[in-house]
């Protein structure tokens, strides 16, 4: 950490920038909303970035090279963020009334088409690489597949809106929207939680042999303390850990963690303007979710959000030398822009991806997040299993 350098000018200047525009937008009532989302942006950002933290790569990790540490920071952020979800619920409805359903909680409709969604989500990812929101953080990091996997990500919205229509009335008009605290109270859901994700934990331990390695002693002053937070990769359990506490947060004082309304607003707006957009969503905007919408602004609270993700990931990668910009190949391209589309679809379909789905669903007690969370992973071996079949050496010719 030693030294000035043109990426750490860079880093502050846009650290910098980030704080002042979080005080700027702060400094009125109107844009509070905007500074909050900036804020937990950036810091969303900066922890994916330096956790490196990713549903599909830390799946990956684990079916392929016996690494449990990235699955076990889903389950702990999936833990710690139904610990702090419970703490606002309870002050918000002291009461889950059979009636009622908490305030903008990304509770969604449970049908087929949140499965086939999610499994369509999770093939994307493997095909891409990535899932929607690692994508937004690498971005920041010059990743050459990114940009394809974000377009086709708006593509795909655009040809799950194209659907919306046949789907809702086969399957989703008659959908139960399930909040478990509805059946089983707020203490029974958490306790269900926690239970399914201990036996996850276990599941995954128990068939893993994977040891890690003794990390060396280093001195402790303020080199070695900023090159753990600045240069080196956090261990996972941070990652899960930070991730829980940004989405509670993020609920008490913004909404719902969520990374694809931005995506699939500018689909919709596209399309509409394009007269692609059929002249009647049935039902979509009374549900719950990454809501999209027609953009008549040009920030919102979901685009600076993301916006943040971007800039701080971009900042935290100039710091830690992971910032490489290069071309991309034609097959990083095409895997993104194919993984990008199934993605965007997906997300469209099922109301969210692995954040505002999986994630903040999970955490506001709905059956809809853990149906995300069967299908999707189901969806990601799928793609696994066909990315492995199209990059198999061709048999040799018998003789």
């Amino acid at each position: 950490m030693n030294g000035i350098t043109l990426p750490r000018v860079t880093a502050l200047v846009v650290a910098a920038a980030i704080v002042l525009g979080v005080i700027s937008l702060y400094s009125t009532p109107e844009t509070r909303t905007l500074a909050l989302s900036l804020a937990l942006g950036g810091s969303f950002g900066f922890v994916l970035q330096r956790s490196r933290f990713c549903f599909f790569c830390h799946s990956r990790e684990y079916l392929e090279e016996g690494d449990p540490r990235g699955v076990l920071s889903i389950l702990l952020a999936l833990g710690v963020g139904a610990l702090g979800y419970l703490a606002v619920l309870t002050q918000w409805m002291p009461l889950p009334l059979a009636d009622r359903l908490p305030p903008t909680a990304h509770i969604g409709p449970v049908s087929y088409a949140l499965a086939l969604g999610a499994f369509v989500f999770g093939a994307g990812m493997s095909i891409s690489g990535s899932c929607i929101s690692a994508h937004i953080y690498r971005l920041g990091e010059g990743s050459p597949t990114s940009p394809f996997a974000l377009v086709g990500a708006v593509i795909g919205f655009g040809l799950g809106f194209a659907s919306w229509n046949t789907l809702y009335l086969a399957t989703i008009v008659d959908s139960p929207v399930v909040w478990l605290p509805h059946t089983l109270g707020y203490a029974g859901t958490l306790a269900l939680t926690l239970a399914v994700l201990l036996a996850i934990a276990w599941y995954v331990l128990a068939g893993t042999s994977f040891k890690i390695s003794a990390r060396k002693e280093t001195r402790v002053d303020a080199a070695s303390i900023g090159n753990s937070i600045f240069v080196e990769r956090w261990p996972a359990w941070t990652g899960g850990l930070l991730v829980g506490v940004i989405s509670a947060v993020a609920y008490l004082r913004v909404s719902p963690l969520g990374v694809t309304a931005e995506l699939g607003s500018l689909a919709r707006t596209w399309t509409q303007e394009a007269g692609l957009l059929p002249s009647t969503l049935h039902g979509l905007d009374a549900f719950r979710g990454c809501v999209t919408v027609v953009k008549t602004a040009l920030l919102s609270p979901n685009g600076i959000f993301v916006g943040g993700i971007i800039l701080a990931s971009f900042a935290a990668a100039l710091v830690s030398g992971q910032f490489q910009l290069r071309l991309p190949t034609l097959d990083e391209a095409l895997r993104g822009l194919i993984g990008g589309v199934l993605m965007g679809w997906g997300a469209m379909v099922s109301l969210g991806c692995t954040v505002g789905v999986l994630l903040s669903g999970i955490h506001a007690g709905a059956l809809s997040g853990w149906v995300f969370l069967v299908f999707c992973f189901a969806g990601l071996l799928a793609g696994l299993w066909l990315r492995r079949l199209l990059q198999a050496p061709p048999a040799k010719a018998a003789r």
